[in-house]
């Protein structure tokens, strides 16, 4: 079977939370604390997770939840915006190349239903595995952002990528 991209159902909130809140289930690289057990459903019953300015989507394998994408809005100058992108795969699911496909998957879903001409998505410059799926995806690596996030207490580098529509 191979990954699709599906909306969010309510029955998916508390697997969505379990890959924000658990620290087992979110990974080294995406653990940043507890978070508020009330924040998904309330998204989720403002606007079913999908508005003009960003969205999230169940990854899915057949019947089998596989994790989640996101991506919001940036503002790139008065005349344009383009998008930010990120995902986060079940631990069970993990290596198996679901990541990289639900990166393509979101890229063609993005450009095909929207007006922007690129997509970002960053990683943490020790996230391998992450910098490997995104090159799979079709992802081009710009370069590291100095001290760019703030996780287990200290600042990071991360390293920022991108896809423009002409890279389709």
């Amino acid at each position: 079977m191979t990954a699709i991209l599906r909306p969010v159902a309510e029955d998916d909130l508390p697997f969505m939370h379990r890959l924000t809140s658990d620290p087992d289930a979110s990974g080294e690289f995406q653990w940043y604390g507890f978070q508020n057990p009330h924040r998904l459903r309330e998204r989720w019953t403002d606007n079913g997770m999908l508005s003009d300015d960003g969205g999230a989507l169940i990854i899915a394998n057949g019947d089998d939840r596989v994790g989640f994408v996101q991506w919001t809005k940036q503002v790139a100058n008065r005349a344009s915006h383009y998008w930010a992108m990120g995902l986060i795969v079940a631990p069970e699911h993990r290596g198996q190349g679901h990541g990289t496909q639900a990166q393509r998957l979101l890229a063609r879903y993005l450009f095909d239903h929207t007006t922007a001409h690129r997509i970002e998505a960053s990683t943490e410059v020790t996230n391998v595995a992450e910098q490997r799926a995104l090159e799979k995806a079709g992802f081009t690596r710009e370069g590291v952002i100095r001290g760019s996030g703030f996780r287990a207490g200290e600042w990071r580098d991360g390293v920022r990528y991108s896809m423009i529509r002409t890279d389709l």
